[in-house]
């Protein structure tokens, strides 16, 4: 991380002029001991690797079926969206509608932001709107509850067990995959280094 920045601790608010930050280094508050700068090596690149594996994640979850169920011989699969879609049916259109946006809509949006902002960046070119895109990416990412959504999947899994056979299907698999493979992205991803790159000229 370049030296000369100023930058405004995140948790006490006190003005800093940060030094150089090495990659595996980090600099400090000397009011309250807060990180204000940790550099990750290679992290913009890690981050952008992870997001397009997500993106593949994503739509294997989408496209292969989620959950089978076998009662007395005869099997059926669902999909993801199927579920949404049967939630929306039965007259709980509020629920269908947040589940698709929790599980589907926000990270789909959140990784192609960070495709949109970091793919440019490795090419050291800016994306038009980059600073108001990286900003919204902040407010959409609290929206992203996939691990929720898996709990309560993993909680009916084990109380229809008694009932029926279930066979988890890929998307399933690709759906837990997924879960760790934002999660990585997001702490890979140094904010600080997407704000230097967007200062530099071009």
């Amino acid at each position: 991380m370049t030296a000369g920045h100023i930058m405004a601790c995140h948790d006490c608010d006190l003005l800093h002029r940060l030094p150089a930050v090495a990659d595996g280094m980090r600099a400090t508050c000397c009011r309250c001991g807060a990180a204000l700068a940790r550099p990750k090596r290679n992290g913009l690149e890690r981050a952008l690797a992870l997001a397009v594996t997500g993106l593949v994640l994503l739509a294997l979850a989408n496209s292969f079926p989620f959950l089978g169920f076998k009662i007395q011989g005869q099997a059926r699969e669902t999909l993801l969206l199927t579920g949404i879609r049967q939630l929306y049916t039965q007259e709980m259109q509020g629920v269908a509608v947040l589940v698709f946006i929790t599980t589907v809509l926000a990270p789909l949006a959140q990784l192609l932001v960070l495709v949109y902002i970091l793919l440019p960046l490795k090419l050291n070119r800016r994306a038009p709107g980059m600073f108001q895109v990286f900003r919204w990416l902040r407010t959409i990412e609290p929206w992203s509850m996939m691990e929720v959504f898996m709990l309560g999947i993993l909680v009916s899994v084990v109380k229809l067990a008694k009932m029926a056979q279930i066979i988890p299907g890929i998307a399933a698999f690709c759906f837990m995959a997924l879960i760790f493979v934002l999660a990585a992205c997001m702490a890979s991803l140094d904010p600080h280094v997407v704000w230097e790159r967007w200062e530099e000229p071009q």
